[in-house]
Parts: structure tokens; C-alpha cells; sequence
């Protein structure tokens, strides 16, 4: 249990090393909330056996939100439905400074496909193509943000006394960004540079590494900062380890630690 814990903390400043994707209002119109982590704060929240990684973040979240001094009040999951079925969840209600806030949660791992178009906001994908930052932009902005005007969560607001239109809504958006191997590093002006945390590299060019060590995270491990301390794998076990998840389609969060030492966050692709 203890070394569970300990591993827990690890995730926790992880997820608070993690800056927010972008400053202000400059993404979409949607207002940042710049919530206080600290890395020597000890996180002491229970968390459920397979958890997914996202909602391991908003538990991480949650505490950050209890330990503030200014926030009250707080709702968290708040799930909408109507005729029994759910149609959506408000991530966290709260009093910052007594004023209402509904505060939307995101945590991603982004890459930058220079071809996608000449927007950079158009240009981050997920690692396996399935998402990217514009359809989670649009989500927020047209649909859970949303969702605390609509006529079915009503109801569950007048039990806190408190009307929709005196909300001040704001989004929680951190992300880790990864660039292409030896690609342009001058791209940014709405997204935050300092989320950039490595680079990504299609498989058949990962030959340039064959002199260096490799670590293979789990899902929830990706949070992680990385360490010299893990069971480094040579070139040779590394590639027949992830040939599965490359045959699969799956694009593998790794560790590559260079041989002066260096280690980097990387992700290895299945298409490009």
C-alpha cells in the first residue's frame, strides 16, 4: 500500500508539473482557470482500481480545488439527466471568491501534423488520430459548456439557490504537446510552448536510437515525469515489445534515454 501511495504522489506531480495549454482567454474565447498545484503538496485522496487516466486527473483536480482557500461550496460530477437517461456531466461547480464558477476539466497528449492545415490549432491530433484539439474545442464550446444552460439542469441548480446566468464559466485545459522528430520549433502563438514535453518518430526511422535505452509507461504512467530509476530496456527488447502495438495501430507513449544520459519523452507512431 505504501508503495502505491508513493506512486500515486509521483502521478500527482506529474499532473501538476503539467502547464496549461494555452494563457487567458486566447483559445476560443475560453477563460483559463489558473488553480494553484504544487509539486510538494501531498496528495492524500482515495483513488478507485482501474481508474482511467482522465478521470485520475479530476480527482487530482478535486484536490487542488478543496486545499484553496477561496473556493467553497464545491459540487464535482454533476450528472444531467433527463427521462433517466444522462445527457451530460458538469465537471465541478464551485464559489471562488464567492463568485459562481462551472469549471470544465481537460487533460491531453497532443501532436503536431504540420500538414492538417495552416491553423495551428488545427494542426494537433491525438496519438492514434482519433481526437484532436479543434473537436475538443468545439466540444467544450458548443456542448459542455452548454450544458448549464439547459432546461434539465435547471432543477439541480435550485438546490444550491443559484441561477445559471450568474455563472462565470472557465475550463481547466492541460496538456503535453510532442513535435515531430527534428521538425519546426517555431510554431506557437495561441498554444503555451512550455507544454511541449518531447517529440514523436515513425517506427521505421527509430533506427537513429538503436544505442539507447527505452522505457515503455503504463496508460496512467504517462503522467509521469521522467526518471533515470525505471527497468530500462536495450534497443533490441524495446522493438519487439511494442511491434504489437505499432501492428495494431496503437502509438506508445515511451521514454528514450540517450546515451550522455538525456531522457526524453517520445511517442512512437503507426502513421506517417
Amino acid at each position: 500500500m505504501r508503495d502505491k501511495t508513493i506512486h500515486l504522489q509521483f502521478q500527482y506531480q506529474g499532473y501538476c508539473s503539467t502547464p496549461n495549454l494555452w494563457v487567458g482567454n486566447t483559445v476560443y474565447g475560453l477563460e483559463q482557470f489558473n488553480l494553484p498545484c504544487s509539486r510538494t503538496s501531498k496528495f492524500n485522496g482515495v483513488i478507485a482500481d482501474k481508474l482511467r487516466l482522465g478521470k485520475l486527473v479530476e480527482r487530482f483536480v478535486s484536490h487542488d480545488l478543496k486545499q484553496h482557500p477561496e473556493i467553497s461550496n464545491l459540487v464535482e460530477g454533476l450528472q444531467i439527466q433527463k427521462d433517466k437517461i444522462t445527457i451530460g456531466e458538469l465537471d465541478a461547480l464551485f464559489l471562488f471568491k464567492k463568485q459562481p464558477i462551472h469549471l470544465e476539466i481537460v487533460y491531453k497528449f497532443y501532436l503536431y501534423d504540420p500538414l492538417l492545415g495552416d491553423n495551428e490549432l488545427y494542426n494537433w491530433i491525438g496519438p492514434n488520430r482519433k481526437d484532436s484539439l479543434i473537436k475538443k474545442l468545439d466540444k467544450l464550446k458548443n456542448k459542455q459548456l452548454p450544458l448549464l444552460f439547459n432546461s434539465n439542469t435547471k432543477h439541480y441548480l435550485n438546490r444550491f439557490n443559484i441561477n445559471a446566468n450568474h455563472f462565470d464559466q472557465r475550463v481547466l485545459f492541460r496538456a503535453q504537446l510532442f513535435l515531430p522528430y527534428q521538425g519546426d520549433k517555431n510554431i506557437f502563438n495561441l498554444i503555451n510552448p512550455e507544454c511541449v514535453q518531447g517529440f514523436y518518430i515513425k517506427m521505421k526511422d527509430l533506427d537513429v536510437f538503436k544505442t539507447s535505452k527505452f522505457y515503455i509507461p503504463s496508460k496512467l504512467d504517462w503522467l509521469l515525469e521522467v526518471s533515470a530509476h525505471v527497468n530500462w530496456l536495450t534497443y533490441s527488447k524495446f522493438k519487439a515489445e511494442i511491434i504489437n502495438l505499432i501492428t495494431n495501430k496503437t502509438s506508445p507513449l515511451c521514454w528514450v534515454k540517450h546515451p550522455n544520459g538525456i531522457i526524453k519523452k517520445i511517442f512512437i507512431v503507426w502513421w506517417t
